[in-house]
């Protein structure tokens, strides 16, 4: 295998995905970003500011936990990445934290952003109580039932969060109205993104942000096991906790890359959130990518038992891997995903979120396809808890 590029250009563009698209009045916005966050790059203060944060008061480096009887279940040595013991308890603070230091680079004092699960908006929640900035977190009303706990903790924080009851009042719709409040605020206000999509630079941004994960891992795995993994597994929505853990591996050809849709309960459309197994070539919330849409190009709604998936597109850098063939992408369907939670639970003590349970509920099938001897990676993005509720009613146990 070649080497992989480094990506994106300098429009954005991951080959034919990503670039902007978006109204006049933001293009300025993201100009300053770029010139801030290359400046951030390279300032040791930005970046020593950072890793005091992380590691500090997030609780970096994560362990690498052996799943001793996941791995005898299975007959292949299987790690979690355990970015759900991450303050807050998931990969989101690691972007929060970069962006909100971006933001007062940028001089400004407010900040939005979108969630689905709850797990950016706590997060983007928690890193602006922690530096005195002003939150404002859009959620779709039908993502704040399904995560009630997380809306309270967000209010917690001192954050205001506003329910958005347009479209599917999912994920999709909390960014349309937070990119509606930006161009309306452009000039104090700065939009943290919480996934590896949207105009440029938001997924290379994500991405170096979340890529800890990745570096981390390598080096964990590396002392671990004297070598590196087969395998690597994550969900994939927007894509930043499987771009995180991926991104440190692309020059690894013998590592295989592996991202877990949403397969949620049908194939048609509409039934699912598998950008790959059933979406096509579009342009969607700033970028060109997958997206799920019918034959007029009109993006049609989604399903997931998981409000961090339940998303129409998908971040261009992973259309990108693969069409070239460096990550593949499977389904996880709900039951699997259930499924996946009460293997992790069951078998090792950890109650993962719905979203990091779909790459655990395919891991059976994943590792038929491995040698014996396989070595896998799998990142446990988030914990339960806030989703043991929604997997009771779903599983019809009353609390």
């Amino acid at each position: 295998m070649s080497a992989i590029p480094v990506v994106p250009d300098a429009a954005g563009r991951f080959g034919r995905y990503g670039g902007r698209y978006v109204p006049e009045t933001l293009i300025p916005a993201l100009d300053q970003v770029v010139a801030a966050y290359r400046a951030a790059q390279t300032d040791p203060a930005f970046q020593a500011e950072l890793h005091r944060l992380l590691t500090r008061y997030v609780g970096r480096p994560t362990p690498l936990t052996k799943a001793t009887r996941l791995s005898q279940r299975l007959k292949r040595r299987i790690w979690l990445k355990r970015e759900d013991l991450c303050h807050t308890g998931a990969h989101k603070i690691n972007n929060a934290l970069g962006q909100a230091l971006l933001t007062l680079r940028l001089g400004k004092k407010r900040v939005i952003a979108e969630t689905g699960a709850g797990q950016h908006g706590v997060a983007t929640a928690t890193a602006c109580a922690l530096l005195g900035l002003q939150c404002r977190v859009y959620m779709g009303v039908e993502d704040m039932r399904r995560q009630a706990p997380n809306v309270f903790r967000m209010k917690l924080l001192g954050t205001e969060v506003v329910g958005v009851e347009s479209g599917t009042k999912t994920l999709k719709d909390a960014v349309n109205e937070a990119l509606r409040d930006w161009v309306t605020n452009v000039t104090d206000t700065h939009y943290i993104i919480g996934s590896a999509l949207g105009p440029h630079p938001y997924p290379m941004m994500v991405r170096d942000f979340q890529s800890v994960i990745g570096r981390e891992a390598r080096a964990q795995v590396l002392e671990a096991e004297g070598r590196l993994p087969h395998a690597c597994v994550a969900c994939v929505g927007g894509g930043s906790n499987a771009i995180g853990l991926f991104h440190p591996f692309l020059n690894d050809a013998d590592v295989r890359l592996i991202g877990v849709e949403a397969g949620g309960n049908g194939s048609g459309l509409g039934q699912h959130a598998a950008r790959f197994d059933g979406g096509s070539f579009g342009v969607f919330q700033g970028m060109s990518s997958y997206v799920l849409q019918n034959a007029d190009g009109q993006v049609v709604g989604t399903h997931s038992v998981s409000a961090g998936l339940d998303y129409a597109s998908i971040g261009p850098e992973h259309a990108w891997l693969r069409d070239r063939g460096r990550a593949e992408y499977r389904r996880a369907s709900d039951a699997q995903a259930l499924a996946g939670v009460h293997l992790l639970a069951e078998n090792e003590g950890i109650i993962p979120a719905l979203e990091s349970a779909h790459a655990i509920g395919v891991l059976p099938e994943i590792v038929a396809d491995l040698p014996d001897d396989a070595v896998v990676v799998v990142n446990v993005s988030g914990r339960g808890d806030k989703d043991v509720a929604e997997i009771a009613r779903l599983e019809g146990v009353k609390l």
